[in-house]
């Protein structure tokens, strides 16, 4: 690479960055977004003024630094407008929302694919023109995202997806910061009012009919082909969609650039063959874009493919060649000045990145692998390799694995890709001719069955699916074992041995060490402790964290403050899915841990009643993950595999009790036949409320969580009545308020009450013998019955 193609990648690098910066800034940050565009609109002009004068008076580098420093404030400052301009009307609609019971109804078009939750319920983004919150309302286009439950009315085949009218009725909680949708809407009943029109229901029409088409193919391959097609992914099998998430195929269901490009050329090579006027070849290929868009939706990754094949045609009527990296650029400048909302979304991050891979990546690596493999070879693996390692970081996010067979599963699967891709949109746009459609259908599950069975034998490989460190460290030293590849593999003209000797070692010294702290923090880390537990106090710091365990279904009473504490001890205790997570209030020492869950996906939630703003964005957090949302109230009962719990604080309606610790969610478990302890778990009640539910309790316990880590206002009756054998405090080391107080101490010991607490006992594991409740301290070893 030239020194001047050197500079102008860094310049793309550098606009790029600093137009996404901003456009997250203003969407996650209240005002920002009047700040950047007073500031970056006027810099913009000053910068471009200076370099029009540097470039007069000869001072060529000042001037390039200036122009870039330009082109990049003036599309922020944009961005930041874009996001000022609708402030105003968002506000005032979660202010609506806020102040009026959250229940809602409102009239709404349609905006996304309608996707199925894991629950049997549907998932869409809408806009509509007007909310409605009792006699209040809000004339202005609005963002909402609608979450219905599986008897909410419409099923998504019904609705119909993008285009469609709904009438929704529902409650509604403000979206949290970062969301294009300016409220959730957890929906009682979703009406289809008006099917989709014109080219929006045709296409509607042909993604139903290949769905139908796809079902009476066998196997995976059917329930594959319309994602691989059209990147309609609601047939395929979770089973499936876990394969091809471990053998890193996923991609190939989401509609990417590949996938606009092979359309626009067979368009524009068919006009070209039939010898069609330059102009029109250009109208028919823009036309099938538009087209395509419309059949495979407007998802953030076809948003950004699409874009780049529009200028790409703009660059053709102009009679300039379409750069890669400058159409990538101009493409990810436009759509972010235009939808900033779209900085936050993983899918077009990850779309601009495998793009940006295969630009800059692809044909550096290919040349440094053809030193060692026929250069062919070398090309199919670069592809692959340079996704990989650009987009791994970026997955990490919601996946904190590393596919270890990525690259040679795409290296297989990888050609089938194109053919299932052509003849199966082929099949979606023969519809109207049901015989030719099923002919072409099954031409395509040829290589789409394929492509599932590559997913199914690499992610059954062992250690398909290595864990990886959470969080910025995660990402970061990823990216840094990816960039020592890079360096030892692409060609270094000067001193190559040498640096590819040092890229090599630092990248052994990189892999090895991680390698050996996965596998002590991760696969091994379950051997450190018994294998035969039912109820887990982790050892979280000052906070709550308790885990049960019936039936291999996992419930998180809580998650205290420290997402790597919580992780620690999922990870310790193999814990990778929580089937119910129970909020009792929103202190920090309560929920800051939430963010350790979202990544493994809370199935269901139980929770305290949301009274502010932030509470209710953490939960809208949780649905939008796909978990189901429960207020917790006095009566509320449910399963935990062969366990029951059910709910007796707070009670049901109003209450004199202040939000917060005095209107936790407590709830009792009764045993299951397998381990589990009869236990009674207390969040933060304080003496008041813990008088007013003691005549709820029946019988004896085996444990009970002790309210509020062990504070000294306590009822002691009420531990008196519960008569537990074990009560678990969950306390940090020198914590600031002295828990656990003396005072709770006594209590417990009085009524016969062992006490295991996180501070000195570390993590505690209890199950159920049939001689008594088995204690294991992490820092006594194991106790024995007590």
């Amino acid at each position: 690479m030239t020194a001047p193609d050197r500079a102008a990648v860094w310049s793309a690098i550098a606009v790029t960055g600093a137009v996404w910066a901003a456009a997250s800034l203003a969407i996650h940050v209240e005002d920002a977004g009047v700040v950047l565009a007073a500031a970056c609109l006027p810099g913009a002009v000053l910068a471009l003024a200076g370099a029009w004068w540097s470039s007069s008076r000869s001072r060529a580098p000042a001037g390039v630094v200036l122009l870039v420093a330009a082109l990049a404030l003036a599309p922020a400052g944009a961005a930041g407008a874009s996001v000022a301009i609708g402030e105003g009307v968002r506000g005032a609609a979660q202010e609506l929302v806020n102040g009026s019971g959250r229940a809602v109804e409102l009239r709404a078009t349609v905006t996304t694919k309608v996707e199925p939750t894991e629950h049997g319920g549907t998932r869409f983004d809408a806009r509509v023109s007007r909310l409605r919150v009792g006699d209040r309302a809000i004339s202005a286009p609005l963002a909402v995202r609608v979450i219905a439950g599986a008897d909410s009315g419409e099923h998504a085949d019904a609705v119909a997806g993008w285009g469609a009218v709904v009438d929704v009725r529902g409650r509604a909680i403000p979206a949290g910061p970062g969301e294009r949708a300016v409220v959730i809407v957890f929906a009682d009943e979703v009406e289809l009012r008006e099917t989709p029109g014109g080219l929006l229901g045709t296409t509607a029409d042909l993604r139903a009919g290949l769905r139908e088409v796809a079902t009476a193919l066998p196997g995976p391959g059917g329930g594959l082909l319309p994602g691989l097609a059209i990147g309609d992914t609601a047939g395929v099998d979770p089973s499936l969609r876990d394969q091809m998430q471990g053998a890193s195929l996923t991609h190939l269901t989401a509609v990417s650039g590949a996938n606009c490009a092979i359309v626009v050329a067979l368009v524009y090579g068919a006009a070209r063959a039939l010898r069609a006027p330059r102009a029109l070849r250009l109208s028919a290929a823009g036309f099938a874009l538009a087209g395509f868009v419309a059949l495979v939706t407007p998802e953030p990754s076809v948003v950004r493919a699409a874009t780049m094949a529009a200028i790409a045609l703009i660059a053709l009527a102009w009679g300039r060649p379409a750069a890669g990296l400058r159409a990538l650029v101009l493409a990810v400048v436009v759509i972010l000045v235009l939808d900033p909302w779209l900085a936050a979304s993983l899918g077009f991050a990850l779309s601009a990145a495998a793009t940006a891979s295969l630009l800059l990546l692809a044909a550096p690596l290919t040349r440094g692998l053809a030193r060692w493999m026929p250069r062919p070879l070398a090309a199919a693996l670069a592809i692959p390799l340079s996704a990989q390692l650009v987009c791994g970081p970026l997955v990490l996010l919601v996946d904190p694995v590393v596919p270890i067979y990525g690259v040679p599963a795409n290296l297989l699967a990888g050609p089938a890709a194109p053919l299932a891709t052509i003849v199966g949109l082929l099949a979606c746009l023969a519809q109207p001719v049901p015989p030719l459609a099923v002919a072409l259908a099954w031409v395509a599950w040829v290589p789409s069955a394929w492509i599932a069975a590559v997913a199914e034998v690499f992610s059954a490989l062992p250690g398909a699916r290595a864990p990886w460190p959470l969080g910025a460290a995660g990402m970061i030293l990823l990216a840094a074992i990816g960039a020592t590849i890079v360096v030892a593999i692409g060609p270094t003209p000067r001193r190559a041995p040498r640096v590819r000797a040092l890229a090599g070692i630092a990248t052994a010294i990189l892999v090895g060490t991680t390698a050996g702290w996965v596998l002590l923090a991760r696969p091994l880390a379950p051997l450190t402790v018994p294998e035969d537990w039912s109820v887990a106090q982790c050892d979280v710091g000052q906070g709550d964290a308790v885990l049960l365990r019936s039936s291999d279904r996992i419930a998180l009473i809580d998650t205290g403050p420290d997402p790597s504490a919580l992780r620690g001890c999922l990870d310790r205790l193999g814990v990778g899915r929580i089937d119910l997570l129970v909020l009792t209030h929103f202190d920090l020492d309560h929920v800051g841990a939430v963010d350790a869950v979202e990544v493994g996906a809370a199935t269901h939630v139980l929770h305290a009643p949301a009274s502010e703003d932030d509470e209710r964005r953490l939960l809208a957090r949780l649905a939008a993950r796909g978990a189901t949302l429960q207020e917790g109230r006095r009566g509320a009962r449910g399963a935990l595999g062969a366990a029951s719990w059910h709910v007796l604080w707070p009670e049901a309606g109003r209450t004199r009790f202040d939000p917060g610790n005095d209107t936790s969610v407590v709830i009792e478990v009764e045993r299951d036949g397998e381990g589990m302890p009869r236990g009674l778990y207390l969040g933060d009640l304080s003496a008041e409320p813990q008088r007013a539910l003691e005549p709820s309790l029946r019988g004896a316990y085996d444990i009970v969580k002790v309210a509020h880590h062990g504070s000294a206002d306590q009822q002691p009756s009420l531990y008196e009545r519960a008569g537990a054998t074990l009560g678990l405090v969950g306390v940090g080391a020198d914590n600031d308020y002295g828990h656990p107080r003396q005072e709770i101490l006594d209590i417990l010991h009085a009524t016969g009450t062992t006490v295991a607490r996180s501070d000195v006992d570390g993590l505690v594991l209890v199950d159920v013998e049939a001689d008594g409740v088995r204690v294991w301290r992490e820092h006594v070893g194991v106790g024995g019955d007590e």
